[in-house]
């Protein structure tokens, strides 16, 4: 499989779990630490680190380190090549996806 595709199926599966989507929706309201996280998401930190990992890898949240803190955050620019990834492959007649 080409490695294009294989990226762009990161995009996809950032979006393909209810975690996640409640991730990205706590994520809505700013920056948020890993610590306030784990509360209203019902997370042990082993899963809302796997769940983290897929959505970094996606572009669509990016992750600074604080000390012992992890601090997630929406990606504008992430945002912007998977609504630009979405719109090419739905589009019909449109070129090769890049």
């Amino acid at each position: 499989m080409e490695k294009k595709y294989q990226e762009h199926a990161k995009v996809f599966k950032a979006f393909c779990d209810p975690k996640r989507l409640a991730i990205l929706e706590e994520l809505r309201s700013g920056e948020k630490c890993a610590c306030k996280l784990l509360e209203p998401l019902d997370l042990t930190q082993s899963g809302l680190s796997y769940h983290m990992k897929i959505l970094c890898e996606s572009g669509i949240v990016i992750s600074r380190q604080e000390g012992k803190w992890t601090y997630y955050r929406l990606s504008l620019s992430g945002r912007d090549k998977a609504l630009a990834l979405l719109e090419k492959l739905a589009t019909p007649g449109t070129e090769n996806v890049n």
